[in-house]
This record gives structure tokens, C-alpha cells and sequence, in this order.
């Protein structure tokens, strides 16, 4: 089926709104490669390898050397006490020492250990059933035991419950000694009394002071406040976005002398019965604008209300987000289009269950030219006035690379490093499918930003449109 036809002042709205966040080709921008930001002339000099190799040809030895001389910079910069990159700084002070490698590897395990050991302490030791033992050290001991439990002094934890163990007695001695033996012998305790140990030491108190430099971490009352703003922030972009989209439908139906002819929706979420694999896709768009199907196109021949896709939008709270999600929405747009022409599909919304044609999901591409008619992503954010042209994700698999690391070491540690020990990075960026999301990190953030506008811009296109054409037609 060929792509629908787009209603004239959809079109002509979605060519009118300004692209404030638009990226021009990467040599308008980048400059030459020693006066340009470290980050900069390696954006420019992945793109100009990726090109050579579409055209099937060998990126040149000068080239290679601007990659590797700007990586070198990047690294001094990102290594540089007080002003550098300090996620990074934990990385290359984990791989110098072991003893930060297993405190990073015990550290990961630390909640899930922690519910395991708080699991078995208030199975044995809750106050609650501490009341069941009678008064004197044993329940005294019970008490300690949950005080040192909830108060994470887990070298206590562990010196209570082995003279508990050797104490217990009377009616629940059983079940007490069967918990302090799970406690005493499980993994858990261990590894947190040797994380604790780990802790007083002070190149272990250096690292996590990075690690926090870096963001609060995971699971923290800081982190979920911070996602809580985030989750607020995205809301507010999408009411702008639905408010927008809402207007524009008003318009068309206005157009089409309809009232019923366009309707948006939002939070669409897809049904598990388009038969596609729904792996890392997106599931659930956050607005859409739908156009009524003439009852002699529905597949059934019914009554109710039938609707076509006719834009996709994704509210976005930075400009970055949109970057990181384009993969995912690219995967969700061919979900979609997997859909059967023939088949209606029940779609839920935060406005009730809507019934979607096939046809008009299956209609849905990827080529950049149907993404230009199909897809926008709005943000409230200020464009910035230097955009950094090396995305974080690859910044940050180009800093890891087992050489950046190595040669960053070698820095840190006053010995010589030579840039030329850079030169395997280079090679994987050629030859490795794992880099292939560093190899095409421009096109992919020009494509991103290409797509997004601002949510003022995109009211203010869509009430220009309209009087525009109020304008011809007086």
C-alpha cells in the first residue's frame, strides 16, 4: 500500500516549523582539527572515516593520526584532576588497583545483599518476634542483632549472631539456630562485611567520592527525587505537545468541515497482537494524531469509529534524550509496520480504546523522508549555542576502550604514554560491529535533531498555517 496522503495543512505545517535544534553537515562546523574542541575534531574525523568507508575506501593515514592526536586530548582533559570527567577518573582508578576492582564487584551486589540479609534478621529476630523469648541475653541479643541489621554494621551483624548461635535455646532454638546458620553461611554477609572492611580504605573513600561526583547513586532517595523531577518535566512537554496537536486537530477537522475527522490521543500503547517481536522497541507513544477512516475503508464493514496514524509524537525533557531514543523509536516504527493491512487493531490511550487500521500502521517507514511526514520529537529545552557534536554514549565507549584506559593510567601514574598506543580505538572503529553506533553517531544525531522542534515553534507554525490560510481564502 503506498504512503497515505498527507492533509494538506499537516504538510504544510510540518514544512513551516522552525528546527531550532538542526545540525548542519559536520564540516560547517567542526574547523580544523587542532584549533577544535578534543571531542569536536574527533566527531569530525569519525564522520569523515564513516564517509570514506561508504564510499568504499580506506580512511587515510592523516586522518587516522588527527583521530588518535584528538583522542590523546580527550583523554588528558577527561583524566585532569578537579576539572575532568570523574566517572571516568573511576574507571582508570579501578583499573590500576584490584582491591577498587572488587569493591566495584561487591558494590554491585550491595542491595540485593541487603534484602537478603535484612530477609533472614527479621525472621529470626523481628520485635515482633522477639516478644515470643522470654526476657534475659537471648532476647537481649535478638534486639542487637536487629539494631545492627537495620543500622548496616554488618561486622556486628556477624559477631551477634555467632554468639546468638552458641546461646540459643528454648522453644524456637530450632528455627533461631536454622536462621543464624543461613546468615552465617550465606554469601551475602560476607560480602557485605568485606565491602564495609573495603570501605575505611582511602583510595576506596577516592573512588566513590568520583562515583558521586558523577550522579547519585542508583536506588538513592537523591536518585529517585532526581527521576521523579525528570518523570515531571517529560509530563509537562507532553501536555504542550498534546495541547499543540489538539489545536492542529481542530483546525483540520475545521478544514474538512468535520468535526469528528482527526482526534489525538495520548500514552498509545501497542497491542501484543501485531505479530512482530517487540525486543527494545518503543511501546507506548506519547501522542498521536489520528484521522478518522471512511466507513467503506474498514476492513469489518462496522460502525464504530476507525482510525488511521497520521503523526507520532515523542515529548522529550533535553535534546539529548531524543538522541539516545531514536534507535528505539526506529525499532517501534517497524513494530508498527508490521501490522496486517486488513486487520483492525485495538490500541489503549489514556482516552479510552481506539481501534486502529492495519493499513495505515503498515504504511509506516523509516526512510528519511517518511520519518520527515510520520514523526516529531518536542522539547521545551533552549537550543544550545555550541551543540556538541560527539554524542555522550560515544564519548563515553570511545574513553572506555581497554587502550584509552590503559593510556590514561600510564598518565595518571607519571609514565610515559605514547599516543600511538591509541591506534588499536582506531582500528575497532573500522572493524568492529560494536562500534558501529560510534561510526555513525553524527548521522544518526543530525537525524535526531532533524526530527525535533520546540513545542512553542510548533503552535506558533500551526496557528500560523491556519491564518495563512484563512488569508487565501478571503
Amino acid at each position: 500500500m503506498p504512503p497515505p496522503t498527507l492533509p494538506a495543512l499537516l504538510d504544510e505545517t510540518l514544512r513551516a516549523v522552525s528546527r531550532r535544534y538542526r545540525l548542519p553537515a559536520i564540516a560547517a562546523v567542526s574547523g580544523p582539527p587542532h584549533a577544535a574542541q578534543p571531542a569536536t575534531a574527533l566527531a569530525a574525523a569519525i564522520e569523515r572515516a564513516r564517509e570514506a568507508l561508504d564510499r568504499d575506501e580506506v580512511p587515510d593515514a592523516a586522518l587516522k593520526r588527527v583521530f588518535i592526536e584528538a583522542l590523546a586530548r580527550l583523554i588528558h582533559d577527561a583524566i585532569r584532576p578537579g576539572s575532568g570527567d570523574p566517572a571516568f577518573q573511576a574507571m582508570v582508578l579501578r583499573h590500576r588497583h584490584a582491591h577498587l576492582r572488587e569493591y566495584a564487584s561487591l558494590a554491585a551486589h550491595t542491595a540485593r545483599d541487603r534484602r537478603a540479609v535484612y530477609a533472614t534478621v527479621n525472621a529470626i529476630a523481628h520485635p515482633a518476634r522477639q516478644q515470643r523469648s522470654a526476657p534475659g541475653p537471648q532476647r537481649d541479643a535478638l534486639a542487637r542483632l536487629h539494631a545492627a541489621a537495620s543500622a548496616a554494621s554488618w561486622e556486628t551483624v556477624y559477631d551477634i549472631a555467632k554468639r546468638l548461635l552458641a546461646m540459643s535455646k528454648g522453644a524456637d532454638a530450632s528455627s533461631i539456630q536454622r536462621g543464624l546458620s543461613r546468615l552465617l553461611d550465606g554469601p551475602e554477609l560476607d560480602r557485605l562485611r568485606r565491602l564495609e572492611e573495603l570501605a575505611a580504605d582511602a583510595l576506596v573513600r577516592q573512588y566513590q567520592t568520583l562515583v558521586n561526583r558523577n550522579g547519585p547513586r542508583p536506588g538513592s532517595s537523591t536518585a529517585a527525587a532526581q527521576g521523579a523531577a525528570a518523570q515531571q518535566r517529560g509530563a509537562a512537554v507532553e501536555a504542550l505537545a498534546t495541547q499543540a496537536l489538539e489545536t492542529l486537530a481542530q483546525q483540520l477537522n475545521q478544514a474538512e468541515r468535520d468535526p469528528r475527522a482527526y482526534r489525538v490521543v495520548s500514552s498509545m500503547r501497542v497491542p501484543a497482537s501485531i505479530p512482530a517481536n517487540p525486543d527494545r522497541a518503543k511501546s507506548e507513544w506519547d501522542v498521536v494524531l489520528l484521522r478518522r477512516v471512511k466507513a467503506h475503508d474498514s476492513p469489518d464493514g462496522g460502525h464504530a469509529p476507525v482510525w488511521g496514524v497520521c503523526l507520532l509524537v515523542e515529548a522529550k525533557a533535553s535534546v539529548d534524550a531524543a538522541t539516545t531514543d531514536l534507535a528505539r523509536l526506529l525499532r517501534g516504527l517497524r513494530l508498527l509496520a508490521h501490522a496486517d493491512e486488513n486487520t483492525v487493531y485495538p490500541f489503549e490511550t489514556r482516552q479510552g480504546v481506539v481501534a486502529l487500521h492495519g493499513a495505515s500502521l503498515h504504511a509506516l517507514a523509516t526512510d528519511e523522508s517518511s520519518l520527515a511526514r510520520s514523526v516529531l520529537y518536542c522539547c521545551d529545552a533552549p537550543a544550545e549555542a555550541a551543540p556538541r557534536l560527539l554524542g555522550a554514549a560515544s564519548r563515553m565507549q570511545l574513553l572506555s576502550a581497554p587502550a584509552s584506559v590503559k593510556f590514561a593510567s600510564a598518565l595518571a601514574e607519571k609514565k610515559p604514554a605514547d599516543p600511538q598506543d591509541l591506534e588499536p580505538v582506531w582500528r575497532d572503529l573500522l572493524e568492529s560491529p560494536r562500534w558501529r553506533a560510534v561510526l555513525w553517531q553524527y548521522p544518526t544525531l543530525r537525524q535526531a535533531r532533524e526530527l525535533m522542534v520546540h513545542t512553542d515553534d510548533l503552535l506558533a507554525a500551526i496557528r500560523g498555517t491556519h491564518r495563512g490560510r484563512k488569508t487565501v481564502d478571503r
